[in-house]
């Protein structure tokens, strides 16, 4: 390799370093090697092999340079879709309750659960510290919990590459008095603290210690408590629900989350026996019961966020396509918003998902001429729009006639993802890390783009190809699996031209 090319890894590495947060030290220490060391690496006066490139980008999930395992998918755009498809199981509830069955001491079996890469990353971490892992069918889990827990043994390597590990705080602190855990990861979205799990937490008698790679926990005596949530986020939410559901009495938590995996989780806590009231609502109280020790089996209901991926593709496309089994009380404002923007739909059946509390609807998408709504369109807490289905109006937009503002602003970066489609010809103007605007009506072309380091501006990329005349590449697509089951094989069977590649 010639000193420029290692210059140039070396400037790129130091980059990605400083957007995860890491020091040198810190690096150092989840590469195992020494500081000086990752010093002569940014500077370029290291060599660099393929194996050590490799743990690079494992430690910071950003693939640095291409290596054989890639999986990339060539799109062949321009094809309308048709039929219908049926939305799978909830990415976020899945992991939510892989999380919450460490409360219970007896056999957990889990139907619905996601066959995708954030899944897997969670199992594997239950399965180091002892947990018994199986699937029983496609999308049926039992989990064993051990006798002892050995957090020693923890798959450092799958739990920085989620952003679940934190959830384990919750569960944890009922089988063991301290331990520690590795900093979360996930998607690159910007500076996001865990200042809401920490504040909640020490509440009911946790000390969390941020330290340059780990969070130490301890616990002392563990109370009930009165909470109000620093912010209303989901999974600060769910910690304290499954740190509140095995302490004796009642905690009232303000501010809370009632986002579908926030109802998720509480609906399988009480099949628990821990009765839960204000689900869905901005104050939850729990009345905890001391010990859950059952044999327990609960089916995770559909993902409101693939829902609204199926209805974006659709539009993007100017397709008519009927998607099945949405949670229609989290895509309400959404569909609200479509309509005002000219969008027809009908629902065509009601009911409910298998866990007998979330409520389904099959919708009809129909070709439409979209204008461009009057005011931004932003997300909100629950019943706002979800900040999840935020992105997926950018495709929307691209085809509605005149100029969109979409304000993201929970997130620092995540706006700037999708500057990425003017490399398909579309209009994206980046106002700021938080806003951007889009002028609709652009004829999409294909192009070679390599995923982002996020879930949803992947997805949106893909959607924009299938939109596009001509062939595409995405390249790189682990951020697609981490949220979607066989996406490809999916859009594929209702008229996309997808072929992955390896």
């Amino acid at each position: 390799m010639k000193q420029s090319d290692q210059q140039k890894i070396g400037f790129f590495i130091k980059n990605l370093r400083e957007q995860r947060g890491l020091t040198q030290g810190a690096f150092a220490k989840l590469l195992n090697t020494s500081q000086s060391a990752v010093a002569r690496m940014e500077k370029g006066q290291q060599n660099f092999s393929t194996e050590l490139l490799s743990k690079i980008s494992t430690v910071l999930e950003h693939k640095i340079v291409s290596i054989n395992n890639s999986i990339d998918f060539e799109i062949v755009g321009g094809k309308k879709l048709h039929g219908a498809i049926s939305t799978g199981y909830s990415k976020n509830g899945s992991v939510g309750l892989l999380c919450a069955s460490l409360l219970n001491r007896g056999v957990t079996i889990l139907h619905g659960i996601a066959r995708i890469e954030e899944v897997y990353r969670v199992i594997e971490i239950l399965e180091s510290i002892g947990v018994q892992v199986k699937w029983i069918d496609q999308n049926s889990i039992e989990i064993t919990p051990p006798k002892i827990f050995n957090l020693k043994k923890l798959n450092v390597a799958s739990a920085i590459r989620t952003r679940s590990i934190i959830m384990l705080i919750g569960p944890l602190i009922h089988i063991l008095p301290s331990f520690s855990i590795p900093h979360a990861s996930g998607c690159k979205l910007g500076k996001r603290t865990i200042s809401a799990h920490t504040y909640a937490l020490e509440e009911v008698g946790v000390k969390i210690k941020t330290l340059a790679s780990s969070y130490e926990v301890k616990v002392s005596k563990l109370k009930p408590a009165n909470i109000v949530m620093y912010e209303t986020g989901d999974t600060a939410c769910e910690n304290i629900i499954m740190a509140a559901s095995k302490i004796k009495g009642k905690t009232t938590i303000e501010c809370a989350s009632g986002n579908y995996m926030v109802q998720e989780m509480c609906f399988f806590l009480e099949k628990l026996g821990v009765k839960v009231e204000g689900i869905g609502t901005g104050t939850i109280t729990i009345h905890g019961v001391s010990e859950i020790d059952q044999r327990v089996e609960y089916t995770n209901s559909e993902d409101p966020i693939e829902s609204m991926m199926f209805i974006s593709a659709a539009i993007a496309t100017d397709s008519e396509l009927t998607i099945n089994r949405c949670p229609i009380d989290f895509l309400t404002l959404e569909l609200y918003k479509l309509k005002k923007m000219g969008l027809k739909y009908k629902i065509l059946k009601r009911y409910f998902s298998k866990n007998g509390k979330t409520k389904l609807v099959d919708i009809k998408i129909m070709p439409s001429t979209l204008k461009a709504p009057e005011d931004k369109i932003h997300a909100n807490p629950y019943p706002g729009i979800n900040i999840d289905n935020l992105p997926f109006f950018v495709p929307i937009a691209i085809r509605a006639k005149g100029t969109t503002i979409i304000h993201d602003w929970f997130y620092e970066n995540r706006a700037i993802y999708a500057t990425e489609l003017n490399r398909l010809e579309a209009n994206v103007t980046l106002a700021d890390t938080h806003r951007i605007y889009i002028t609709g009506g652009t004829p999409l072309t294909g192009a070679q783009i390599v995923c982002p380091p996020a879930l949803r501006p992947s997805m949106v990329i893909l959607i924009s190809m299938l939109a596009s005349s001509g062939k595409s590449i995405l390249r790189n697509v682990y951020m697609i699996s981490r949220g979607y089951e066989d996406v490809a094989k999916r859009l594929n069977s209702i008229g996309a031209d997808i072929t992955i590649l390896k």
